[in-house]
C-alpha cells in the first residue's frame, strides 16, 4: 500500500484504492479503452482478477460474490459493447439490492458525443438501475470518486454503482490522496431507528394474539438474523420469509413457516390473512408477495421496519413505519419486550392445522423423476447447510419450498428481475467468497443456455461447484401458466427436439458430469457430486416433462385465493 502524496497515474490510483476497500476479487474482461488499466494489472498480485467470457457473467458473478459474503462485488469492462453487456447484471443488483461496484472504460474525453469507436453513454443508460453513476473527467477525481461510489454501494439500502473512466483520464496522473472520510451531500441514510417508533412496536407485539413476523432480505443484509431468532423464540412469534429472506431464520425451526407469497406455504398465506399483527423487517410487499393489495393482511395492524424510506407505504399502506437498519430494530424490540415468554400456543395450533390440511406434498416413482425429489434429497444430503443459487423458473420456487435453508447468504437468487441464465455465474461468484460450504446450483435447461460459456471460467478455476440440471425439455415455468391460462397453446416452449445433448457439451468444456433419470440414481448422483471438490461436476437430473408448481396464486388474484393442483383451486378464510 502506497502512502498519500506520490505522483500515480489513473490505473495505478484505480488499484490503490481497491486495496483500501480491501478488495479480494475483480470479475472482468479486457479491452481497447482499458489497455493501459490491464497494462498496470499485469503486475497487481494481491487482487485477482477473474477472467470471464461475457461480461453478462461478470455482473452476475461480482453479485454472487457479494450476496455470499456481503462484501461489495467489482466488475471491470471495456467501453461500449462491454459496458452494456452489464445492464442486465446491473439491473438485477439493483432490484435485489445487491452492493456491487462496476467500473467500465470509455473512449477519450475528447471524443464523448462523437460517436467514437466503442462508445456508449453507459452513464445515461445505466441512470435509472443505480443507486448512482459517476464520469470521472479529471484524474484528480477519481481517488474521491472511488470512495463514495464504495460508500454509496455499501451504506442505506445495498446496490450498484457505475464508474465511467475515460481512457485519458486512466493514463494522466495527478499526486495521489485517499480522502480518510466521506461526506455525500443529499445521502443520509437513517441508520438508528426512532426509540418511540421502536417502542410503540413493542408494545403492539406484547397485546398481539395473532403476531406474524414477515421478513425479508434486508435483515440478512443487515446481519440481523441473530436478532431475529431471539426475537422469533423469545416470544414464540412464526416467521414467513420472502424468497430473498429465506435462511434469515432457520427453516428447521418449529416457527418457521417458509415462504408466503405466489408460491408460498398455504399456511403461510393462510397465517398472513388471520394474524391480528403483521411485522414486517426488510421486506418491501412486492407483488409477488401480496397478491391483490386490497385483500392482503386486512385484519393485521401492519408493522413495517426498512432501511429505505421509499419502501414504506409504497404497495401497502402500513400503521406504523419505522425507517433504519434491521439489526437496531430488532435489538431495539428485545430491549422494550418483557423477559416473559408469551403464551401464544392457540395461534401456533392453528397455524400447525393449516399446515396438516395442505401439506407440500409429491408423489414418488421408482421410474421417474421429480425436481421435488432432486431437491429434499440434496437438503437431506447438505443438512440444509449449502450455498444454493438458483435460475429463474419452476426449479427455483421449488427450491423456496424444499430445501430447509438453516443460515443466512443461503440463496443466491434472481428476484426482482427474474433473470434467465443468473444461476451459473453466481455460483462462480460465491465460490470465490465461500470456502466452507459446498455450493450447488439449480438450473433449468432454458436458463442454463443463456450462460453456458462461463463453465469455462468455472473449470479454469477449478471451482468444486455442484450443477444441479433439472432437464424437463421446457420452459417450465412459461409452460405451466400456458397449460393453466392460455389454453394449452404452448408457444415456443418445449425444447425437445431443440436441447443438445448436455453430458456431451459439458465435457466437452472439461467438466465432469453424469446423468440420473430416477430417485436411486439421483441419490447416487448427488452423494458423488458433493463428495468431487477437484472442479465443477454436472449431473442433468431427468425430471417429469409436464410437472407444476403448486401452491400456486394467479396473478393479480388475492393470496386468499390458491390454486393447490391442476383441478382443486382452494379459497381459503
Amino acid at each position: 500500500m502506497v502512502t498519500s502524496g506520490q505522483t500515480m497515474n489513473g490505473s495505478e490510483i484505480l488499484f490503490e484504492c481497491l486495496r483500501r476497500e480491501h478488495v479480494e476479487y475483480i470479475f472482468g474482461y479486457p479491452g481497447g479503452a482499458l489497455l493501459q488499466v490491464y497494462e498496470t494489472l499485469y503486475d497487481v498480485k494481491d487482487i485477482k482478477h477473474i477472467l470471464v467470457r461475457h461480461e453478462q457473467g461478470a455482473a452476475h458473478m461480482a453479485e454472487g460474490y457479494a450476496r455470499a459474503t456481503g462484501k461489495p462485488g467489482i466488475v471491470l469492462v471495456t467501453s461500449g459493447p462491454g459496458a452494456t453487456n452489464t445492464v442486465t447484471g446491473i439491473t438485477n443488483a439493483y432490484m435485489d439490492s445487491s452492493p456491487m461496484v462496476v467500473f467500465t472504460g470509455q473512449v477519450p474525453s475528447n471524443l464523448i458525443g462523437n460517436d467514437a469507436f466503442q462508445e456508449a453513454d453507459i452513464v445515461g443508460i445505466t441512470r435509472p438501475i443505480t443507486k448512482h453513476n459517476f464520469l470521472v473527467k479529471d484524474v484528480k477525481d477519481l481517488a474521491l470518486t472511488i470512495r463514495k461510489a464504495f460508500y454509496l454501494a455499501t451504506h442505506g439500502r445495498p446496490g450498484p454503482v457505475l464508474v465511467d473512466l475515460p481512457k485519458d483520464v486512466m493514463n494522466s496522473e495527478c499526486i495521489f490522496d485517499w480522502p480518510k472520510t466521506i461526506d455525500i451531500r443529499g445521502f443520509k441514510p437513517t441508520i438508528k431507528t426512532h426509540e418511540n417508533q421502536v417502542k410503540k412496536a413493542a408494545k403492539m407485539i406484547a397485546k398481539a394474539k395473532k403476531p406474524l413476523l414477515y421478513v425479508g432480505g434486508g435483515v440478512i443484509a443487515a446481519e440481523a438474523s441473530e436478532e431475529l431468532r431471539k426475537l422469533a423464540i423469545a416470544q414464540n412469534i412464526p416467521v414467513t420469509m420472502t424468497l430473498q429472506g429465506l435462511g434469515a431464520f432457520p427453516g428447521n425451526d418449529p416457527l418457521s413457516m417458509g415462504m408466503l407469497g405466489m408460491h408460498g406455504t398455504y399456511w403461510a398465506n393462510q397465517a398472513v390473512n388471520n394474524c391480528d399483527l403483521l411485522i414486517s423487517v426488510g421486506a418491501r410487499f412486492d407483488d409477488r408477495v401480496t397478491g391483490k393489495t386490497e385483500t392482503f393482511a386486512t385484519h393485521a395492524y401492519k408493522i413495517h421496519n426498512d432501511i429505505d424510506p421509499t419502501n414504506i407505504d409504497k404497495n401497502i399502506k402500513v400503521d406504523l413505519p419505522v425507517v433504519g437498519d434491521a439489526k437496531q430494530f430488532l435489538q431495539g424490540i428485545l430491549d422494550a419486550l418483557p423477559k416473559t415468554k408469551e403464551n401464544r400456543k392457540p395461534w401456533l395450533a392453528e397455524i400447525e392445522k393449516w399446515r396438516s390440511q395442505c401439506p407440500l406434498t409429491y408423489t414418488i416413482d421408482d421410474d421417474s423423476l421429480k425436481t421435488e425429489f432432486v431437491i429434499e434429497e440434496v437438503s437431506r444430503q447438505t443438512h440444509g447447510d449449502a450455498v444454493i443459487t438458483t435460475d429463474v423458473g419452476q426449479h427455483q420456487m421449488w427450491t423456496s419450498q424444499y430445501y430447509s435453508f438453516r443460515n443466512p447468504r443461503s440463496i443466491l437468487t434472481s428476484g426482482g428481475l427474474g433473470t434467465m441464465g443468473y444461476g451459473l455465474p453466481a455460483a462462480i461468484g460465491a465460490a470465490f467468497g465461500v470456502h466452507d460450504r459446498p455450493v450447488v446450483l439449480f438450473c433449468g435447461d432454458g436458463g442454463f443456455m443463456m450462460n453456458i460459456q462461463e463453465l469455462v471460467t468455472a473449470v479454469y478455476y477449478k471451482l468444486p461447484i455442484k450443477i444441479f440440471l433439472i432437464n424437463n425439455n421446457f420452459l417450465g415455468m412459461v409452460r405451466q401458466w400456458q397449460e393453466l391460462f392460455h389454453q394449452e397453446k404452448y408457444s415456443f416452449t418445449d425444447l425437445e427436439d431443440s436441447n443438445p445433448d448436455f453430458i456431451r457439451v459439458v465435457e466437452a468444456f472439461g467438466c465432469k458430469a453424469r446423468r440420473a433419470e430416477n430417485p436411486e440414481e439421483a441419490r447416487q448422483a448427488i452423494s458423488e457430486a458433493l463428495a468431487y471438490n477437484d472442479g465443477p461436476c454436472f449431473v442433468e437430473f431427468r425430471v417429469v416433462k409436464k410437472d407444476m408448481v403448486f401452491p400456486m396464486v394467479p396473478a393479480g388474484a388475492s393470496i386468499s385465493d390458491m390454486l393447490l393442483d391442476r383441478l382443486n383451486p382452494k379459497t381459503m378464510v
